[in-house]
């Protein structure tokens, strides 16, 4: 819910129209663009004029500003403050400004709504760091990294829900699915589980689990990791059921990315900085760190 919908929880990210094909298309561009030993050896902290401190590209010279959406929850932020280094993105976000010469002191955080950050126009911000699934569509208007993170989608349900033993996407037909609309697990819902009933639309993800917990849904679907969150501190006597990938084929994967404005000079600054933590193998200890048990969900297909 493309953070779990803001209420907002985190989410996976929105995808308002995409194919295989167009999906395919944006990630074979951004893996056109530098080889990824290219991509690391463009970044080199400060001593690179084009990506340190001081790049032309920056929206404060001797700052990096990142955005991100408020309330920033787990296991993506930590206790709603990002400047913290704790969570998933913030760690990322700290690792790719270190990338870019930039010291802690150096990074401002901003807020950034999520529904707004993919709008054509003018940013205050260098990058938006907040669960955005990369979609044909939306870089139409912004800039995208290479992903940071590959997102499935997670299901929960109550212990008690006669759907709590399902062991395919093909036992969920009947029931009534709770989902965050204009994301990616809306998406998935419709083109992947095709349900009998409409599903049930909410604002946010908070107000999906609301719907769980007094059950008015059967399930709720949003990203996995956030699909943890929810069972493990939300919804007392839940589970998550197990996992898919959003498209319902493992070859056309949900990415996240970091998003900038459109043309920005640093985007082949940050896929370099990415590029190098994924080499080092940096970025997989940050992702073993903070979304460990998102490995621990069946693959239900």
């Amino acid at each position: 819910m493309p953070r779990v919908a803001r209420a907002r929880l985190p989410r996976a990210r929105v995808i308002l129209s995409l194919g295989t094909a167009a999906l395919l298309t944006v990630a074979a561009t951004s893996c056109a663009q530098k080889s990824t030993a290219d991509k690391a050896s463009a970044v080199s902290g400060s001593a690179s004029t084009s990506c340190g401190t001081n790049a032309p590209g920056l929206y404060k010279s001797g700052q990096l500003t990142v955005a991100t959406d408020s309330p920033a929850y787990a296991p993506w932020f930590d206790n709603n403050d990002p400047s913290d280094g704790k969570g998933f993105e913030s760690a990322v976000a700290y690792a790719v400004a270190t990338q870019l010469g930039f010291t802690k002191d150096q990074v401002k955080w901003v807020v950034e709504p999520f529904n707004s950050s993919y709008a054509p126009g003018a940013k205050n911000f260098d990058f938006d760091i907040n669960e955005i699934s990369i979609t044909a569509d939306r870089a139409k208007a912004v800039d995208f990294s290479t992903g940071y993170y590959t997102a499935n989608q997670g299901i929960v349900v109550l212990d008690s829900s006669k759907y709590a033993n399902a062991t395919s996407l093909a036992d969920l037909k009947s029931a009534k699915i709770g989902v965050q609309v204009a994301t990616t697990s809306y998406e998935a819902v419709g083109n992947v589980i095709k349900p009998t009933q409409q599903p049930a639309v909410f604002n946010g993800t908070d107000d999906a689990a609301h719907a769980l917990k007094n059950k008015q849904v059967d399930a709720i679907i949003t990203d996995l990791p956030t699909a943890f969150y929810i069972s493990g501190a939300q919804i007392d006597g839940s589970k998550v059921l197990g996992q898919f990938d959003y498209t319902g084929t493992a070859a056309d994967q949900e990415q996240f990315g970091l998003l900038l404005k459109k043309g920005s000079a640093l985007t082949p600054c940050v896929d370099g900085a990415i590029a190098a933590l994924k080499s080092s193998g940096e970025l997989q200890k940050i992702t073993d760190q903070w979304l460990s048990q998102s490995v621990n969900a069946p693959k239900l297909g």
